[in-house]
């Protein structure tokens, strides 16, 4: 019995490596491939930011939550001004691919945390005892998940999407 009981706790350890890392239909790679430069300070139509402000939106949020995990210091920013670029913030390439690359790093130390048989998922936060690491888990992968989508309407409605879409 304790065999099946290792396999059930390393299933879910597993699954929720895999929904930090992204929904399996669309995924943060998927939406950010060969997007076009000419269109990352691009406005589209009836939306107050650029498809960089999003990014650089979910950058911000995910490495907030690994931070809430992590640092026993942690302190909150201010919502929603901390949260987001300011609006008349812009991209070049070079900041447009750091986002991408440091959106990709810390979403790598997520995976590992939630990887750790080491660490307790349903253990509460030593420093934030009414919140679990699982919950930390579980925001991350909800909200990337909605901006992963979010992204991907915006690439439809700017048309920015390669032809084989």
């Amino acid at each position: 019995m304790k065999a099946q009981g290792t396999v059930k706790k390393d299933a879910v350890r597993t699954e929720a490596r895999a929904l930090v890392h992204g929904p399996s239909y669309m995924t943060f790679d998927d939406v950010v491939a060969d997007f076009p430069m000419t269109h990352i300070n691009t406005r589209p139509p009836n939306v107050p930011y650029t498809p960089w402000h999003l990014l650089e939106h979910m950058r911000i949020t995910q490495r907030d939550i690994l931070e809430y995990i992590e640092d026993d210091e942690y302190r909150q920013p201010d919502w929603p001004d901390d949260y987001w670029p300011k609006p008349e913030a812009t991209a070049d390439a070079k900041a447009w691919q750091k986002t991408i690359a440091a959106f990709r790093r810390d979403r790598v130390a997520l995976e590992k945390i939630a990887a750790n048989p080491r660490v307790a998922l349903g253990s509460a936060l030593p420093y934030a005892r009414k919140h679990t690491l699982i919950r930390e888990l579980l925001i991350v992968s909800e909200h990337n998940t909605y901006h992963i989508g979010e992204f991907a309407i915006l690439r439809q409605v700017m048309g920015t999407w390669p032809a084989r879409h």
